[in-house]
């Protein structure tokens, strides 16, 4: 809480620094690294590009763990290297609109739950489709394959709706169903 005594600029940042600490804790809560979510919040308030160094120095963090912390913001896109360098040295900026940041962020995550589950799904039921057909098979084995094919089909039409969810969220068009303020007129994310 700010207090009233505390001088203006004291309070100002106080308060950046308790949505910094929010952001880290909410990334935190998707699986992102809490330094990692500190670093971005830092970024996200930043009023120009930034060098590893002046990341390094906001951050206090040693240059390995502030390459590694950079690589995975950038992985997600919450933080984009420019094209220009200052004095040889890479520049990066983080991106400041939470629309975009989610609509990357989870695209990509949900993305990758699709792939590695609908693989996993289509290979179940491959493989207990060739072991209802051996004449091996005893008839408790075909009857768990059949149940467990039954229970995939289910997981299957969910990850080919997840699939639509993510195309509309990529593309955009989620925010002409539910849009945001800024957006209503446009059907995009500001």
């Amino acid at each position: 809480m700010m207090e009233k005594d505390k001088p203006l600029e004291e309070q100002y940042e106080q308060a950046k620094h308790e949505v910094i600490e929010a952001i880290a804790q909410t990334m935190d809560l998707y699986g992102v690294n809490h330094t990692f979510g500190t670093l971005y919040g830092v970024m996200y308030f930043e009023e120009k590009e930034m060098t590893l160094e002046e990341m390094q120095q906001k951050m206090n963090m040693s240059k390995s763990n502030m390459s590694y912390a950079i690589r995975s913001l950038l992985s997600s896109q919450m933080v984009t290297k420019l094209d220009k360098k200052q004095v040889r040295k890479d520049q990066y900026i983080a991106e400041t609109d939470f629309f975009k940041v989610f609509q990357n962020f989870f695209g990509n995550k949900l993305q990758r739950e699709i792939d590695v589950m609908s693989l996993a799904i289509d290979e179940a039921i491959g493989a207990w489709s060739s072991i209802i057909l051996s004449p091996e098979a005893s008839e408790e084995l075909r009857s768990l394959c059949l149940q467990d094919m039954f229970k995939l089909q289910e997981a299957k039409a969910y990850y080919e709706w997840l699939q639509r969810f993510v195309n509309h969220l990529q593309d955009g068009t989620l925010f002409q169903l539910l849009p945001t303020d800024a957006s209503e007129s446009s059907g995009q994310p500001k």
